[in-house]
């Protein structure tokens, strides 16, 4: 009888760890957004200004903010699948398998989410040592997008373009990047 009770205080508290961890998400959203609409204001001000190359630079700022709020959605949808089927965990399914190892390794790359690194300890001690240490490097398990938007530290000179001239079209500037071409093949 200890041993079922034990387990439901364990699902218990994982629940509420990934309850938290949803709210403090959208807690943590708001300054992200903020930081990515002042970047994407600053790009267009270089635009406009014809400061091209560090409007391409602040490209990057965009690229972070945005890479975090897309895994910070991708995380959530996760927690909130692992709230509602924990009590399968003892029989789990690929679907909660996966979401498990999210949890996992998004607990080593959000600090944000202070939550998730005991959310992670209780799905250690029910998935074993194997599993964890798998979920952690991600290979497998992990969604490869969440892996790659967690993980990617540096952007393509290529996406920081894109999302320059994305900006310079939502905002109706024109802009020549044969002139940036130019100066990188001769660097």
């Amino acid at each position: 009888m200890g041993f079922i009770r034990r387990t439901s205080r364990k699902t218990g508290k994982l629940k509420t760890f990934l309850g938290l961890a949803v709210s403090r998400i959208a807690v943590a959203r708001r300054p992200r957004l903020a930081r990515k609409s002042i970047a994407t204001d600053d790009i267009r001000q270089l635009l406009t200004l014809g400061h091209l190359d560090r409007a391409i630079h602040r490209a990057e700022q965009v690229i972070a903010e945005d890479n975090m709020l897309e895994a910070f959605e991708m995380i959530e949808l996760y927690c909130k699948r692992l709230i509602e089927h924990a009590s399968n965990l003892d029989k789990p399914s690929e679907e909660i398998r996966e979401a498990v190892a999210v949890v996992m390794f998004a607990a080593s790359w959000c600090g944000d989410l202070p939550e998730l690194p005991f959310a992670r300890s209780i799905l250690a001690d029910k998935f074993g040592s194997d599993f964890t240490e798998a979920a952690k490097d991600g290979t497998g398990i992990v969604d490869p997008m969440l892996v790659w938007k967690l993980s990617s530290s540096a952007t393509s000179m290529e996406l920081k373009n894109k999302v320059t001239k994305e900006i310079a079209m939502e905002n109706n500037i024109i802009v020549d990047f044969s002139e940036l071409q130019e100066e990188t093949k001769d660097i």
